[in-house]
């Protein structure tokens, strides 16, 4: 493929994303329909919605996988399904407030605390799912991993709308506090491996944009201040793919670890 036609194809897809259509291949299809047979589908699905599935796939052929994977023994692993996902989501999408008990690290329980949850989000580094929620009583923002939840259910009175949206102006602004935007070029040479390099920046928000006199992507990403460590990971990564043009701190860090890369060989390899 060319470039050229990496870039018609990105700008198909970019369009079908805005517009909110989803493409899907016949491969992904029988996977689907293979995953559905699966008893975690019960859980991880409403009734209504798996069986919405299963009727539109119901003349797909699934994917015969026993004759071609094994799976051997391995360490133990974090599910990325959690039961608390699916409830939890509702609670979201209705803008409903919730009553939660969790535990913390010294082993001490929390009962019944009123929150309004507002986003679950999935730690790359961590893995491992997070509710990002507002204490209503304390009116700051928290952070409870899914697995120290020990209880939740919807608030027995609702919230007001009046209140709702209270809290959702206040989350706004400690989220806009707490968020930085790094701006990353792509170094024209590098172009071809755009997908690759748009993959490594898919668990962050972000926006691509084109600079066609130029022929120059770049990549603005909006990133929490806790995965800003994650994020440069990422950068090092691409190595000289990137370039940082927009982030003090991230160019910063960037310099360090030319500097301590030049110290450590300079000292075998003679740089003239």
């Amino acid at each position: 493929m060319n470039l050229f036609e990496k870039i018609f194809n990105y700008q198909i897809l970019s369009r079908l994303e805005e517009s909110g259509t989803l493409t899907i291949t016949s491969q992904e299809r029988a996977w689907l329909k293979t995953m559905l047979g699966q008893p975690a589908a019960k859980h991880a699905f409403t009734e209504e919605t798996l069986q919405k599935l299963q009727l539109v796939l119901q003349d797909e052929s699934g994917m015969d996988i026993h004759k071609y994977v094994m799976e051997k023994a391995k360490s133990r692993e974090n599910q990325v399904y959690h039961p608390l996902l699916r409830p939890l989501h509702r609670c979201i999408i209705e803008e409903k407030g919730m009553l939660v008990s969790y535990s913390t690290r010294n082993g001490r329980v929390h009962e019944e605390h009123e929150g309004y949850p507002y986003k679950l989000e999935y730690s790359m580094v961590k893995r491992e799912w997070y509710l990002l929620w507002f204490h209503i009583k304390h009116r700051c923002k928290m952070s409870t991993k899914l697995s120290s939840i020990t209880a939740v259910s919807e608030l027995p009175l609702p919230l007001s709308i009046k209140e709702v949206d209270r809290i959702k102006h206040h989350v706004a602004i400690l989220q806009a506090v707490r968020k930085t935007t790094v701006r990353v070029k792509v170094v024209r040479q590098y172009n071809r491996e755009l997908s690759r390099i748009l993959y490594a920046f898919s668990c962050f928000e972000k926006e691509v944009s084109y600079d066609e006199e130029m022929d120059i992507y770049e990549v603005t990403i909006h990133v929490a201040g806790d995965e800003v460590e994650y994020l440069l990971s990422k950068i090092r990564f691409l190595g000289k793919r990137v370039q940082i043009t927009e982030g003090a701190y991230l160019k910063k860090r960037m310099l360090e670890t030319s500097k301590k890369a030049l110290e450590r060989y300079s000292e075998e390899i003679n740089l003239e």
